[in-house]
């Protein structure tokens, strides 16, 4: 991980940095800023345990906004699964905003990513204190005391809400050594010589509680094409596809791939690509903190949600991965040219949280909305320009196949797993 100073640079927080108070938004993106960063280096933090601390976070921000005015916000308690209603404000009290949003995220910050290294706590510490200290100047300190003791409670109470979800505990970096892999041919064999991989990543995260879905079944999806050696059948016809795909793979194909790859400590991972997004827009369209509460809340609840749903079918069907097939049936040489995830194939959980996404983000912004994601430029990867947020979602499913990751089918039908995923989470009441 870069070094702390490093990365409270890149925030704005170098020693040159302009001593003034920052508006409640910018508080908000300067958090996920360093979030970001903390997800490319916890090692918890897979894409399904990334996901979820974006749920909390966007909760806790949005129920902050909600709890100061903020617009015309209204509470998402008895809305999502389980969420009480929030702490009441502290009678006859002046309540900042800024300072309000601040010592929520803080807090929940903090508590999202206890586990995270030295360097990370670092970063974690420095940034509260200094965001702490600018959205405090020139304020009366028993609105400081106010404000900070409230948004604190804020936090305490989505924190305790996400206690018992099922999720809260990482064991074993997520590979549970207890686990009994299926039998026959047709299901998921391990693809990774690392002895910790030899059993699959999170296989009961589907069970866990969701947000705005009823449950990790809801958006549940057909089986996929019956595993077949037979040259004619459905399932071979897909296994050759992803071999010539990789055979015959243009530089297009092969940059679209790297694009999408959103590897674990190498990158916010896939969801965390989907917030940067999100952030872009937003900038872009100069937004304020309503707007951006709303929209982080939102997009957070359906990644987290697309995850749970993902990962309930993968378990269920347990298709076995594009790599051992493809050796297995026509080449033993082959290689994809991605590393291929440690758990089951169907459905492809890039196309299952990126359709949720687009069909959120696209209600938000509109079904036209052209950008360009310039996520990974830091990262060396040129930006990608857009017609729509659904042309991405696209794009982010197919770059599976082109990575030798995915067979056809789970690109597909994950992307219509995530759209009726996402309509759960873009039909919460946000606004009176």
């Amino acid at each position: 991980m870069a070094a702390a100073a490093v990365v409270m640079a890149g925030l704005g927080f170098g020693p040159a940095a302009a001593a003034e108070r920052p508006a409640p938004e910018t508080v908000l993106r300067e958090w996920y800023g360093l979030v970001l960063e903390l997800v490319r280096h916890t090692p918890t933090y897979s894409p399904p345990v990334a996901s979820r601390a974006f749920a909390y976070l966007g909760v806790a921000a949005f129920e902050a906004s909600v709890a100061v005015g903020e617009g015309d916000l209204v509470s998402l308690a008895g809305q999502v699964q389980a969420l009480g209603p929030l702490p009441a404000p502290p009678p006859d009290a002046a309540l900042d905003a800024a300072v309000v949003v601040q010592a929520t995220v803080a807090a929940a910050a903090r508590e999202l990513f206890g586990n995270t290294g030295p360097t990370g706590q670092r970063a974690l510490k420095l940034v509260e204190a200094k965001l702490a200290a600018s959205v405090a100047d020139g304020l009366p300190a028993a609105t400081v005391t106010a404000s900070t003791d409230y948004g604190r409670a804020i936090a305490a109470h989505v924190l305790a809400w996400s206690a018992d979800d099922g999720g809260a505990v990482i064991d074993n970096m997520g590979f549970p050594a207890d686990f009994a892999l299926g039998d026959g041919p047709g299901r998921w064999k391990p693809t990774s010589t690392f002895d910790q991989q030899q059993r699959p990543l999170l296989p009961r995260w589907g069970e866990n509680r969701t947000f705005a879905m009823p449950s990790g079944a809801t958006c549940d999806l057909p089986p996929p094409p019956d595993y077949s050696d037979d040259p004619a059948s459905r399932f071979f016809i897909e296994a050759k596809e992803v071999y010539d795909a990789r055979v015959q793979l243009s530089d297009e194909h092969r940059a679209i791939a790297r694009f999408w790859s959103d590897d674990p400590m190498l990158s916010p991972t896939p969801p965390g690509h989907w917030i940067s997004i999100a952030l872009q827009l937003l900038e872009q369209d100069g937004a304020g903190l309503d707007r951006h509460a709303e929209v982080m809340a939102k997009l957070g609840i359906t990644l987290a949600d697309a995850f749970i749903g993902c990962w309930h079918e993968k378990f269920r069907y347990d298709l076995v991965r594009p790599v051992t097939v493809i050796r297995r049936m026509i080449d033993p040489k082959w290689e994809p040219l991605l590393i291929t995830p440690p758990f089951p194939e169907y459905p492809s959980g890039h196309s299952t949280q990126s359709g949720a996404a687009a069909e959120v983000l696209t209600a938000l912004f509109g079904e036209n909305r052209a950008f360009t994601d310039r996520t990974h430029e830091d990262d060396g990867l040129p930006a990608r320009s857009f017609p729509s947020l659904w042309a991405a979602a696209e794009e982010a499913g197919i770059s599976r196949l082109y990575g030798g990751i995915h067979f056809r089918a789970a690109i597909d039908l994950g992307l219509d797993q995530g759209r009726c995923i996402g309509a759960y989470a873009a039909a919460l009441r946000t606004r009176k």
